[in-house]
This record gives structure tokens, C-alpha cells and sequence, in this order.
């Protein structure tokens, strides 16, 4: 890959337009530069495709080990179509980091099999703030437009 490639690059033509359901949007407040970032991207990029803004739902967790619960929440108690789950965990010393990223990412997929509802893992999982920076809008793109992408897609089968 080279890396200066933008992972968000994706044809509009290509992608479904999707109107009347209902997303949650979660988004982790830790690393809130990242995911707030994240977040506004993956707004601007549903609506670009035809979900309605009041058609999003935006709820806040504390980190993203919260995410799946809340997503699972949002498909039991606020009748979504879909869950877009935003977060960024960031490799520190010790171990933490491994823990929470994979419970996040098992999470995740727990919910969506369970419920039988796409659940997408916008979750970045860097080595550094400056990774985390390039992925939520930097020179290697915006997860929170490929998070979207994804669920606009799975909406679509």
C-alpha cells in the first residue's frame, strides 16, 4: 500500500442511496479530537446518500469498550435499522490496549449476529496519535467516511 493512499476513496456512483432508516451514530468520547472527526465525516456521508439528518440517532459512551453495549441498546430500545459504532483506541505501554480492542471488535460482532442488524466497527486501532490523526481525516483518509460506506451497503442486501 502506498502510504499516501487515501483508504477513503470511494466511487458515490456506487454506493446505494438509502432513505427512510434509522442509524445510530455511537460515538466514544475518548480521543474525542479523533472520533468527533469520525463522527462528522460519517454524518456528511450518510445524508450525501440519502438518509435523512433526523433519521440519526447520536448517542455518546464514555470509550469505546462501552460501544457495543450501547449499540445494542440503541437496536433494542430506538428501533434502528443499523448501528454505526465510532470509536479510536490508541497502543499505550501496557497491555490495555490489546484487552480493549479486542473486546471492543468481539463486541461489536457479538451484537450485530445477535440482533440480526448491521453494526459496523468504526473503531481505529493505531500505534500513535499522529496514525489516529491520518485516519480521521488526514493524508490516509476518514474511518468515519469507510464506517458509512459499510453501512449504506449493508443496508442495501
Amino acid at each position: 500500500m502506498d502510504k499516501k493512499q487515501n483508504l477513503s476513496d470511494y466511487n458515490p456512483a456506487a454506493i446505494p442511496f438509502v432513505s427512510g432508516k434509522k442509524i445510530a451514530v455511537i460515538t466514544a468520547e475518548w480521543n474525542f479530537d479523533i472520533t468527533d472527526s469520525m463522527q462528522r465525516a460519517c454524518v456528511e456521508t450518510l445524508t450525501q446518500h440519502g438518509v435523512e439528518i433526523s433519521d440519526i440517532i447520536h448517542t455518546y459512551v464514555a470509550g469505546s469498550f462501552e460501544l457495543p453495549f450501547a449499540a445494542k441498546n440503541s437496536i433494542l430500545t430506538q428501533q434502528v435499522d443499523a448501528v454505526i459504532c465510532i470509536g479510536c483506541i490508541i497502543q499505550g505501554e501496557t497491555r490495555h490496549f490489546d484487552f480493549i480492542a479486542q473486546a471492543t471488535a468481539n463486541g461489536i460482532m457479538q451484537v450485530s449476529l445477535e440482533c440480526q442488524k448491521p453494526v459496523i466497527f468504526g473503531v481505529l486501532t493505531t500505534n500513535t496519535m499522529e496514525q489516529a490523526i491520518e485516519r480521521s481525516g488526514g493524508k490516509h483518509g476518514n474511518k468515519g467516511i469507510e464506517a458509512a460506506v459499510t453501512c449504506l451497503k449493508l443496508l442495501a442486501l
